[in-house]
């Protein structure tokens, strides 16, 4: 037994040394991504790249995950995509030449993409066009021990040595603000190590050239002497903060006499634009010296030679402000914020009706009610109802002075007589008042169109640019509401006393606009209608009647049936043109009534006597609303044989009513008849045997239960002026106003976001125009197919909204920054100096390029500009200067000298450089003396808070 358990304890103690470790599979998994991205063997000799190639070319990024046990890391491959020039055989050649650098280390001695503006820090710092980055993942802290950031680079040497990978791998060390990088290049025999520093302040002896040298010359190491000449890239950055001495184009407007006496009504109709301040913040001058030499040029503690104005390369670019505050923009927004506020009319005016109020429409509305009743319709006077309505809009309006108005009264008339101005125009009676008097100057224009919105210049468009206004500058939603409410009532005088509304386009609704815009047209229409039929009773009243026909307006003939499932219906309720004493009778006995005009030649079939087109009704208008409350009610009847029945007698109104008119104008007629006018596809003309022509009913015609077979049967001769109205005005018009009454600020605005988007887009159309911007040009095109795709759904996303409206402010914001740079540079029409296409371009540059290169730096036109704008703001800091230090804080000093008098001509021209940026090169041996000659660079930053060394140093490996 013994022996047994000596057995089972040296089993278990076995230990599995194979077990990989999590140091090995993450140099395994390293060597997996590297393998994946096909960055292994050897890299092909390439052509040094174009000069700025860094900047205008596209830059590319793989991404993989990757864990060094419970430690997230990122690991990211950034490459500048670049064509293939060379043959498969030449790569193969180059492929086969073990002697053949890394692309990176070839790169480092390449000067064209010196200090690119827009690229990643390691491109700037290292002049690299391919690399591999590992960071710590997002939420994972970052690698702060020494020994963590040994371990990482000696798995990076591990992993590129293992796959013969010459891309370099770098490593973020240290807090992610500080960019701190460190990593190395393997090649054939040869290796660059990337190294950093990093600090707060500028060392007291490297704050130039010289002591820079002096650096650069110990880490290369090198024993050679004399050393192999160094080049040297300089690149000083200028900072202008001060425009006060440039006039700024753009004047914000007087927002407080834009309602006064002395400007007109117009003044509501204008679209604000442009910045309330300076649009531009900073320029940046960045003076360079691309190739020099150690010993060429002096720059030390005690002298410098570095004068920006003997620079040979001079470039530009501009720091904009962040948000800055437009008044197109402002505009835009406000009024869209209006869609949060879900409140109504009246609880923002904070007045709830009242017992007495209430009352007063409750009178309101049974004088309504009893004049659609037919019995009480001859008895009951209109001035009556107009009388009870306009006593009850008095008294509210006399409850009213006695609390606050959010608008004054001048404020409010102005308001009004830009929505009316046909209301600055004495009114002439309802007779004499021309019936075109409410159309728009240009109803062809269809610019709208793609927009849902309404004609320019239409009544629509004038209240949404009449509302926005109020809301930006007088009192924000609560003069809307004032405004609005005041709108409603003028609407409902016009409606009571037959005078049409201005601005808008007669005929029924347009669909294709906007909903508030087709309620309107809806209560144009009911006006329209409601004066036809006065003119009726008048023609028809005893001593100024006329015969058939004259009330009603007359038809073309073959119209198609109405749709309208409103005008149907059996109740008792029923409204007629006039009252007329004529009594059916037989058809021989009873006389025609409402004929237009004879069909051609057409007889009637039974009768030897001709056929005439009836007069008929007009088909009745409809909105977009009651379409969809006519297809909802349609869609509810179901699909049974009494749903079918009743859906096609509300379908056959209008077909019913043309029956009943041909009926009357034709006496002796039969459906053949009528038939051959409505619709004479239905009456089919044959050859019989004996050579006649016969003429019948189609086959559809002629199906049992057909529609139009007992349409007929129960159609009465009547006449269009007798029959019931198809359109009932009176109702439609109350329906018209109590939807507007009931609208809230959240649906107001966006039933007239669309006229106020049309008029802002309009607006930048034509501040574009004399910019002359091409990419601003094409931003408001794709703006106004975005915005008709927006637009016309059905309910619009507030936040797509939101964010296009901020896409117009931006085109606004770059509009308006070149406006200032013109005005700065001395661009503009009047001026006609031969420079001024040179400065233009130069203008519209530095808005669409990152960095924009002087022509002539310092001696050309822009560079003269750009140094006049330094002269200027170091002659405003010098005055400010005295001025502060000569302030006379002892009442018995004298005023002190005059700073024109302590010689301004000292003043310094250019300010002390913001930045130093300089890149040192050379090509030499290292280790030793014997070894390869290989490239080294060492990038170098000096801020007044920030100094940074990006060294990469190349050795030979071989015997090293």
């Amino acid at each position: 037994m013994a022996a047994d358990d000596d057995t089972e304890t040296d089993v278990f103690e076995i230990t599995d040394f194979t077990t990989a470790s999590e140091w090995e599979r993450f140099v395994s998994r390293l060597e997996e991504v590297l393998n994946q991205w096909k960055l292994v063997g050897n890299s092909p000799r390439r052509s040094p790249p174009a000069k700025g190639q860094f900047t205008s070319g596209l830059w590319r990024e793989q991404t993989e995950e990757i864990n060094f046990a419970d430690f997230k890391f990122s690991i990211t491959h950034h490459f500048l995509e670049e064509e293939e020039e060379e043959e498969e055989e030449e790569k193969r050649e180059t492929q086969r030449d073990e002697d053949v650098f890394p692309v990176a280390m070839q790169d480092l001695l390449c000067t064209n993409n010196d200090f690119p503006p827009r690229a990643h820090c390691l491109v700037r710092w290292f002049g690299l066009r391919s690399f591999v980055l590992l960071s710590p993942g997002t939420n994972t802290e970052a690698v702060v021990s020494e020994s963590k950031c040994n371990l990482l680079l000696s798995s990076v040497s591990i992993a590129l040595q293992n796959r013969g990978c010459q891309v370099p791998v770098l490593v973020q060390v240290q807090q992610k603000w500080r960019r701190l990088f460190s990593g190395e290049c393997q090649g054939p025999g040869v290796r660059t190590d990337f190294e950093m520093v990093h600090l707060h302040k500028v060392p007291a002896h490297y704050r130039n050239l010289s002591g820079l040298l002096d650096i650069f010359k110990n880490k290369i190491g090198c024993t050679l002497s004399p050393l192999p000449p160094i080049n040297i890239s300089i690149r000083f950055t200028y900072v202008l903060h001060d425009w006060q001495q440039c006039t700024w184009p753009q004047q914000p407007p007087d927002f407080d006499g834009l309602f006064g006496g002395e400007v007109g009504g117009v003044e509501f109709g204008k679209v604000p634009f442009g910045a309330c301040a300076e649009p531009i913040s900073e320029l940046h001058l960045a003076a360079t010296w691309p190739h020099l030499t150690e010993g060429i040029i002096v720059d030390n503690d005690v002298y410098s030679e570095l004068d920006p104005l003997q620079a040979p390369h001079w470039t530009v670019r501009i720091r904009t402000v962040d948000n800055p505050q437009c008044l197109l923009g402002d505009f835009l927004l406000e009024f869209f914020r209006l869609t949060l506020c879900s409140e109504s009319m009246d609880e923002i005016m904070g007045r709830a009706l009242s017992e007495e109020e209430g009352k007063e429409h409750a009178d309101i509305s049974s004088a309504l009610q009893k004049l659609t009743q037919p019995s009480a319709s001859v008895h009951i006077s209109k001035l009556s109802v107009s009388h009870m309505v306009h006593s009850a809009r008095r008294r509210m309006r006399r409850r009213r002075r006695y609390e606050e108005s959010p608008l004054s009264n001048q404020s409010l008339n102005t308001a009004l007589l830009f929505l009316f101005p046909d209301a600055a125009v004495e009114k002439t009676p309802v007779e004499k008042s021309s019936p075109h008097s409410g159309e728009i100057q240009d109803p062809d224009s269809t610019q709208y169109l793609h927009l849902k919105a309404a004609p320019v210049d239409s009544l629509t468009h004038r209240v949404a640019l009449c509302l926005a206004s109020l809301n930006h500058s007088q009192g924000g939603v609560r003069a809307v509401a004032h405004l609005w409410q005041e709108f409603v009532l003028e609407l409902r005088y016009r409606w009571e006393n037959n005078y049409l509304i201005h601005g808008l386009s007669s005929g029924a609704p347009d669909l294709r606009c906007c909903l508030l815009h087709q309620k309107l047209q809806m209560l144009n229409c009911c006006i329209e209608r409601k004066r036809s039929r006065d003119e009726a009773h008048r023609e028809q009243s005893p001593g100024g009647g006329s015969s058939d026909g004259a009330a009603a307006s007359p038809s073309d003939g073959a119209a198609a049936p109405s749709t309208s499932w409103e005008s149907w219906s059996d109740s008792e309720d029923e409204f007629y043109e006039c009252v007329s004493d004529l009594s059916e009778s037989g058809h021989g006995d009873r006389k025609p009534e409402g004929r237009l005009r004879a069909h051609g030649d057409m007889k009637l079939l039974h009768a030897d006597q001709p056929l005439y087109i009836p007069v008929t009704q007009e088909p009745s208008p409809v909105t977009e609303d009651m379409l969809e409350q006519q297809s909802e009610v349609l869609s509810k009847l179901g699909t049974s044989a009494e749903g079918a029945h009743l859906r096609a007698r509300m379908q056959s109104a209008c077909l019913l009513s043309d029956m009943e008119a041909f009926k009357a104008a034709n006496p002796g007629c039969v459906l053949e008849d009528f038939v051959r006018w409505y619709s004479p596809r239905d009456f089919v003309v044959s050859e019989g045997e004996d050579g006649e022509t016969r003429g019948a009913l189609s086959a559809r015609m002629t199906i049992p239960g057909n529609m139009w077979l007992e349409a007929w049967d129960t159609a009465k001769a009547t006449p269009a002026r007798r029959q019931k109205r198809l359109f009932d005005d009176t109702t439609e018009a109350e329906k018209v106003l109590h939807h507007l009454s009931l609208l809230k600020p959240s649906e107001l605005v966006l039933q007239l976001l669309p006229s106020l988007i049309l008029s802002a887009l309009g607006k930048l159309q034509e501040e574009e125009a004399s910019e002359n911007l091409p990419l601003v040009r094409k931003s408001l095109v794709q703006a106004s197919v975005q915005a008709g795709t927006l637009l016309h759904q059905p309910q619009p996303d507030l936040q797509q909204l939101q964010e296009f409206l901020l896409q117009l402010v931006s085109v606004e914001t770059c509009i308006t920054q070149s406006r200032s740079l013109k005005a700065k540079f001395g661009v503009s029409p009047e001026n006609e100096n031969q420079d001024q296409p040179q400065l233009l371009q130069f203008v519209n540059r530095l808005l669409e390029e990152p960095e924009v290169e002087v022509t002539g730096a310092g001696q050309g036109p822009a560079g003269t500009i750009i140094h006049q704008l330094f002269i200027n703001a170091q002659r405003s800091d010098f005055s400010q200067d005295e001025a502060a230090l000569l302030s006379p804080l002892d009442p018995e000093a004298g005023p002190g000298p005059d700073p024109e008098s302590r010689g301004p001509e000292q003043v310094p021209d250019f300010p002390p450089p913001t930045g130093r940026e300089m890149i040192l090169r050379t090509c030499v041996p290292s280790p030793a003396c014997f070894s390869r000659a290989l490239p080294q660079r060492m990038f170098c930053v000096l801020l007044k808070d920030e100094f940074r060394l990006a060294a990469a140093l190349s050795h030979d490996t071989t015997f090293f």
